[in-house]
């Protein structure tokens, strides 16, 4: 015959582990409540009917350091900065890729694309907006601090940014790098990122920086 404490222990056992499943089953229920909640109060994403364009997008290859033009099918929007800013946001994702030819950190790059008048007489003095325009590039730290630091791999990087720029928009004449905002000294260590560059078929040309007064060095 069983001891009547053992008996009482048993059944103290057994109501605990009813308790303890019968909690667990309330919290899982409101948990998925809770996450349905939030679901359900999202913003849902626009439908968007924008059909995909040819581009081309010019890609870095490490290994003979070229440039190379790519014809590309990618959706972009209307207004000129922001498809320049998807366009090179797209660009470098692309590299972030474990085959690319070009490999770059897998994080966003790039904070915004601003096209501006380039004044006239830049470095002279002179107020005045003239001509030509200008891409300023804003880059992201997260994005800088953890690009591969070398002359090659950087100026490279460079090379496709405004290689991109100027096969699908014409008409930009320079291009400036920004990093979340501010001037910043290099790249990674090499690459200048102070001064101003000529917007050029990279894949054709050496990129070489601009002297602050808007003239080739």
């Amino acid at each position: 015959m069983i001891p009547r404490y053992q008996l009482v222990t048993f059944r103290v056992l057994v109501g605990g582990t009813l308790l303890m499943a019968i909690l667990m089953v309330r919290g899982c229920v409101k948990n998925r409540e809770r996450i349905a909640a939030a679901r359900d109060s999202s913003p849902i994403p626009a439908p968007t009917d924008i059909p995909n364009e040819t581009v081309s997008v010019a890609m870095a290859n490490d290994a003979d350091y070229s440039i190379l033009l790519d014809q590309q099918q990618m959706p972009l929007p209307r207004e000129g900065s922001m498809r320049a800013q998807v366009l090179l946001q797209r660009l470098l994702a692309d590299d972030a890729n474990s085959a690319s030819l070009h490999p770059l950190p897998a994080v966003p790059a790039i904070n915004a694309v601003y096209f501006v008048a380039i004044p006239e007489n830049a470095g002279q003095g002179g107020g005045e907006m003239g001509d030509g325009e200008m891409a300023v590039i804003d880059l992201k730290s997260g994005f800088v601090s953890r690009h591969p630091s070398s002359i090659e791999c950087e100026m490279l990087t460079l090379e496709s940014l405004i290689g991109t720029l100027h096969a699908n928009f014409p008409g930009i004449d320079q291009v400036r790098f920004l990093v979340d905002g501010k001037p910043h000294d290099t790249l990674a260590g090499h690459a200048d990122l102070l001064d101003v560059y000529p917007a050029i078929d990279t894949a054709r040309y050496p990129l070489h920086p601009l002297s602050r007064s808007g003239r080739r060095e």
